[in-house]
């Protein structure tokens, strides 16, 4: 690593320390947010504008202090970084401090039936009415949607340009009339999805965010945001038990015996090292002022087989008890170490084993992170697109 770790006496760390003992060791979210702490690398008012260093001493300080900070999800993940990137400052104003403090959920509504790996090709259309747009079309896999005030969504403006010229973000209300909610039940049992309809809704047009058309280049970053936050150190998608909590769970359960087992409980302690380690490179890119690349993508691949492989291991040390679903593995608790999760039916290490192959899916398949690792990092020639020049509606006609 590039970098001296912070010492115990930094000065960062003991205004941390007094301004926690000034709140009387119990801040609330509201406080957290005001104080910058919440999303430290957000540039004031909003956050500290902290570098990566002064970032990891904020987690730290916090995170020793027993000060849990209130999920975000997409909302402080991907929403808020794409409203600070391309929002104007009323936007920003209106829409980061409930963000911040957890007081308004968002969701997404990228997806489409015919358009997830290819999400260029999105179907559904924003038409330009004075100053309003009449939306129509229909998005899935929006998760926690029914739980949300507020999803990002994008929309074709121009279909008569290529695909990705074509795009524009919006802010949607999710309580806008002509917006429909239908329920996707996964196999955890848990309502976690959604698929969304749009039957002509109306969105004013202070409500894009960006230039009219520049949407994908919003998306992006948007995409960016969101490999990164799924590739945490939680097996699910940040969320949830790390490998580190999966075996102290066998620690305190005596071990194990199954040479097989000990090998993969050591194979999981490796790939979570390796997942650090490149957790720590992307830190030491930033800090040489290097923004984050293709290694994202890096991230996201390992960490979703990762996530798979910790899923897998918890459910076969259960033995024959896995069969049911109120066990845990080596006979310890059914409930995770800890309650964290980002949507409902994780909470437990059965619903997370159900969940499991889905990490290799959502937010960019493994086959879509390995075309971007290869082109972007390996030089291989890109993909043949027969259909690049064309305007969206010259390839949807044929």
């Amino acid at each position: 690593m590039d970098f001296d770790w912070p010492t115990d006496d930094d000065p960062r760390r003991l205004d941390i320390r007094n301004w926690l003992h000034r709140h009387g060791g119990d801040p609330t979210q509201e406080a957290l947010a005001a104080a910058g702490f919440v999303a430290p690398h957000w540039p004031k008012p909003y956050g500290l504008a902290a570098d990566p260093i002064h970032q990891l001493i904020v987690d730290e300080e916090l995170s020793a202090a027993g000060v849990r900070r209130a999920a975000g999800g997409i909302g402080l993940g991907w929403a808020g970084p794409t409203i600070l990137f391309g929002g104007t400052p009323e936007q920003q104003e209106r829409y980061l401090w409930p963000i911040l403090t957890g007081q308004e959920v968002w969701c997404q509504l990228f997806s489409e039936p015919d358009s997830g790996s290819d999400l260029a090709n999105l179907a559904t259309r924003a038409v330009r009415d004075g100053d309003r747009y009449i939306v129509n079309g229909s998005k899935i896999w929006s998760s926690g949607a029914h739980r949300s005030q507020f999803g990002i969504l994008i929309a074709r403006t121009d279909p008569d340009v290529p695909k990705h010229r074509g795009v524009s973000y919006f802010i949607c209300p999710m309580d806008t009339p002509g917006l429909e909610l239908r329920p996707i039940v996964d196999m955890t049992t848990a309502y976690s999805f959604n698929q969304t309809f749009f039957t002509d809704m109306e969105l004013p047009i202070g409500n894009r965010i960006g230039e009219e058309n520049d949407g994908w280049r919003l998306a992006k970053v948007t995409l960016g945001n969101e490999r990164v936050s799924l590739s945490g150190e939680g097996a699910l998608w940040g969320s949830g038990p790390s490998a580190t909590d999966l075996l102290d769970v066998v620690r305190r359960a005596g071990g194990v015996e199954d040479p097989v087992l000990r090998d993969r409980a050591s194979r999981l302690h490796i790939e979570g090292e390796m997942l650090r380690l490149i957790r720590l490179r992307t830190l030491t890119s930033q800090l040489q002022g290097r923004q984050p690349g293709p290694e994202a993508s890096v991230r996201k691949a390992l960490a979703d087989e990762h996530g798979q492989n910790v899923m897998r291991l918890a459910k076969d040390l259960m033995g024959a008890q896995g069969m049911l679903t109120n066990t845990g593995p080596l006979g310890q608790p059914a409930e995770f170490p800890f309650t964290q999760s980002a949507v409902e039916g994780w909470q437990n290490w059965h619903g997370g084993f159900l969940f499991s192959p889905a990490l290799t899916i959502g937010g960019g398949t493994s086959e879509v992170q390995r075309n971007i690792i290869a082109e972007r990092v390996l030089g291989l020639p890109h993909d043949v697109d027969v259909q690049s020049g064309n305007s969206w509606t010259q390839n949807q006609t044929g």
